[in-house]
């Protein structure tokens, strides 16, 4: 069963990969998305679960093999005597086949087991593509606000420059001229420190993109902006009972329980002995010729070991399984409160923004410096506006990426997306 989430993450893949190269501009610009489905289609670390799910089917056919038959030959000599002495001889031989045949209800637990271990590898895969897609997304978005920061540090202390290059062509008449330079020449610094470590984060996110996409650590990159959507959530209810059915970790969980469920039978089963079947043929020729046709059947008695010790053994491994199942759900329900009460403060940060603060931020950060070369705005204003101008980006910026990071963590802990469960309460 794929989870609706992991159908969303896959469908939006193929429908992408066959788009990423128009997406492509030529200053190397991708969406999140196309980057998404790159990733999804040439991670490394892919062919590990998917060698896992083989291995588990390889595990299957084992467990509903049956054993080999084995084959017995014996040849030898025959002397037949009388009390006369040496009567015959001639040739004894013999030969037989037999089969163990298994209690029948163990081989059903053995596949049992086997189809769980299966499931436990593929929901592996699921969540591991599900976490591949969200944090693709996560760092795609860390690498645009990363580069938007250091455009935006970049200009102002480009225009900081600038003016400090006109002010030390004029003549400065007294003190304060030439303190108001040093200023400027000081936040010019700071300014410049701050572009160069957007620069290092933006470049630390783009290593790990390329590592995850399995491309050159140093392949060029640029992240087309994206308009991010901030729906709100649905019911706490609805989320913790979508949650219960699809989490990635309730589902291993869940499988665990019932794989270790039938453990249990099988060490049962165990007690109950295999028994082995074999038709024979034998023939002996001396003064006569003798020939003898059967079938042996022979089955252990289970007198001193009743298997009791594996019982109690898987016994304890399927409490333990019982009790990693309880433990999770409340760790599943923790994360999920504490992510959606952090999604809703930022949600709600955001709403109230207006849609294009950013850009009367960036606007009063220019008319300040215009009026300040024209001599009717004081250098502390000026400071000020370019300060709080890249202050107020980075916080509306790192709003929105931890939102977005809220948002993803929900949606992985519930195990679909937010639109779809919003869709499905509308009755869409």
């Amino acid at each position: 069963m794929k989870f609706f989430y992991l159908c969303a993450v896959v469908g939006l893949t193929a429908l992408v990969a066959v788009k990423v190269s128009a997406e492509q501009t030529a200053t190397n610009e991708v969406t999140l998305a196309a980057l998404i489905a790159d990733a999804m289609a040439h991670n490394p670390e892919l062919n590990f679960y998917r060698a896992e799910i083989a291995a588990a089917k390889g595990d299957r056919k084992t467990a509903t093999a049956w054993q080999n038959p084995e084959g017995e030959f014996s040849l030898g000599g025959k002397r037949a005597r009388d009390n006369a002495g040496l009567s015959g001889e001639g040739v004894a031989w013999s030969v037989s086949v037999s089969q163990t045949f298994d209690y029948p209800a163990r081989m059903a637990l053995r596949k049992a087991i086997a189809n769980r271990q299966i499931e436990l590898a593929d929901n592996g895969l699921s969540q591991f593509q599900a976490s591949l897609a969200a944090k693709v997304r996560s760092l795609g978005y860390h690498l645009l606000i990363a580069q938007e920061k250091a455009d935006a540090s970049q200009e102002v202390a480009q225009r900081g420059q600038e003016l400090v290059d006109s002010l030390v062509q004029r003549e400065s008449a007294g003190v304060a001229p030439l303190l108001e330079k040093r200023i400027i020449e000081a936040n010019v610094i700071s300014l410049k420190r701050k572009a160069n470590e957007a620069t290092k984060d933006a470049q630390n996110a783009l290593f790990e993109i390329n590592q995850l996409r399995g491309e050159p650590l140093n392949a060029p990159l640029k992240i087309a902006k994206t308009p991010l959507k901030f729906s709100p959530l649905p019911d706490a209810d609805e989320l913790l009972a979508c949650a219960r059915t699809n989490n990635f970790e309730l589902r291993q969980r869940r499988i665990e329980l019932e794989q270790q469920g039938f453990k249990v039978e099988l060490s049962k089963k165990d007690r109950l002995p295999s028994f082995k079947v074999a038709p024979f043929y034998s023939e002996e020729k001396a003064l006569d010729k003798e020939q003898t046709i059967g079938v042996g059947v022979s089955v252990p008695l289970p007198l001193w070991n009743r298997n009791t010790g594996n019982i109690e053994t898987a016994k304890a491994r399927h409490a333990q399984a019982e009790t990693s199942f309880q433990l999770a759900q409340r760790q599943v329900e923790r994360e999920l409160r504490e992510q959606t009460l952090t999604y809703q403060i930022e949600q709600n940060e955001l709403t109230r923004l207006r849609p294009n603060a950013i850009e009367q931020l960036r606007e009063a950060a220019e008319l300040g410096d215009r009026h300040y070369r024209l001599g009717s705005l004081p250098i502390a204003t000026y400071v000020e506006l370019q300060k709080q101008y890249l202050e107020g980006l980075e916080a509306i910026l790192d709003t929105q990426a931890d939102a977005l990071e809220s948002l993803q963590q929900i949606e992985l802990l519930v195990g679909r997306t937010i639109e779809s469960l919003s869709r499905k309460g509308d009755g869409k």
